[in-house]
């Protein structure tokens, strides 16, 4: 029997714009006037903004996510014959990004409980070709940053943080993006800071390394049309830096939201068989997305139960990324890391946004009840 009213969505950014709307317009109006369109002051207001919500010294704003990690690496100087440490469950740029540089993705599994890179495997993977660490803050929960930066310090290796699920998430009292060398963030719409197309940002406290940068996203330009290293074309547009300016006041309001529905996921669910987010101990995870873990191969079951009774959800992800095709060349096999390979084969992300109501959480609760029952 079909439990839900109506349908509920995994996504609704109409409903945070709604009162963001005049505001918007101005900053169409704004941008449309001044004839800056590419980088300029709505860019430079918006860098000293996320840098300070951040708490860090410098933040540069780029082209998306993906571009945020490859600025990151070439500032570094990673590049062929380099290694770069990273998880085999997350959204394919990660590695994609270690790849395009010319480096090799090494995989290391991650914490079944987290999601996010196991600390002790990183160091079993340290090679003398290693250069960085890239732990990826997967689904809006800071990874076990004390024990990373640990290993790097050891072995002399660059900390580049893939935090394009979680910012405003925190390790202790350091919020994602001041915990490495680098940080990288995407605002793509689907994340908690999201702009109306791509959009990125890079964040660190190295005032040479911010500078090297600046000239990389302009094509290496250290003036007008003088190039002292081969950059790329990933600037941030000056309209998608005016909404960023519009919505990062809003930002912590909206993780409250989720983290409130979060908590309500935990007691509406607690008594079935399925496996709820955990924090991690003097963290603060803002639920980019509240996934489940399905066991005894029932995730797609569910899914088709879900989706029968107009309910929103999602796989992140389902494949690990050593079974990726277009990795076949660093020959793992399946068993190499069975927490990311298990982890791909159970997960399963329902609703989770501020705007959610209570009603909603109830529907999307009570189908996934019925399928048990």
């Amino acid at each position: 029997m079909q439990t839900t009213t109506m349908p509920v969505p995994l996504l609704d950014l109409a409903r945070q714009h709604a009162d963001l709307l005049p505001r918007f317009r101005e900053v169409f109006d704004q941008c449309a006037t001044s004839g800056r369109f590419v980088l300029g002051p709505m860019v430079d207001a918006f860098e000293a903004e996320l840098a300070a919500y951040c708490g860090v010294e410098h933040a540069i704003g780029v082209s998306s996510g993906t571009d945020a990690l490859i600025v990151a690496m070439m500032a570094l100087g990673i590049g062929p014959g380099d290694e770069v440490i990273t998880s085999p469950f997350t959204f394919f740029a990660t590695a994609g990004s270690i790849a395009r540089v010319g480096a090799l993705p090494v995989f290391a599994d991650i914490d079944p409980r987290t999601f996010n890179i196991d600390p002790g495997r990183i160091e079993q993977a340290v090679t003398e070709r290693t250069r960085a660490i890239m732990p990826v803050h997967l689904f809006g929960q800071v990874a076990d940053m004390a024990a990373i930066r640990a290993i790097a310090e050891k072995h002399s290796l660059a900390v580049i943080e893939d935090a394009a699920r979680a910012i405003g998430a925190r390790d202790g009292d350091r919020r994602a993006g001041a915990l490495g060398d680098v940080g990288c963030f995407s605002f793509y719409p689907t994340k908690n800071l999201s702009a109306f197309g791509d959009a990125g940002a890079v964040t660190t406290d190295n005032p040479d390394l911010a500078a090297k940068m600046r000239s990389i996203r302009l094509h290496g330009e250290s003036s007008k049309y003088h190039h002292d290293t081969i950059g790329g074309n990933f600037r941030l547009d000056a309209l998608q830096a005016g909404i960023l300016s519009v919505k990062l006041p809003h930002l912590d309001d909206w993780a409250a939201g989720r983290r409130r529905n979060a908590s309500r996921y935990a007691d509406l669910l607690a008594d079935l068989p399925v496996v709820c987010p955990v924090e991690r101990t003097g963290g603060f995870h803002v639920f980019n997305q509240y996934t489940l873990r399905v066991p005894d191969g029932r995730r797609d079951a569910l899914r088709a139960h879900l989706k029968a009774r107009g309910i929103g959800h999602e796989v992140y992800y389902p494949l690990a990324l050593h079974e990726q095709p277009c990795f076949a060349y660093l020959a793992h096999r399946r068993g190499d890391f069975p927490h990311a390979e298990r982890a791909a084969d159970e997960v399963l992300s329902v609703p989770v946004f501020a705007e959610l109501t209570e009603d909603e959480q109830a529907q999307v609760a009570g189908a996934i009840r019925e399928f048990f029952a």
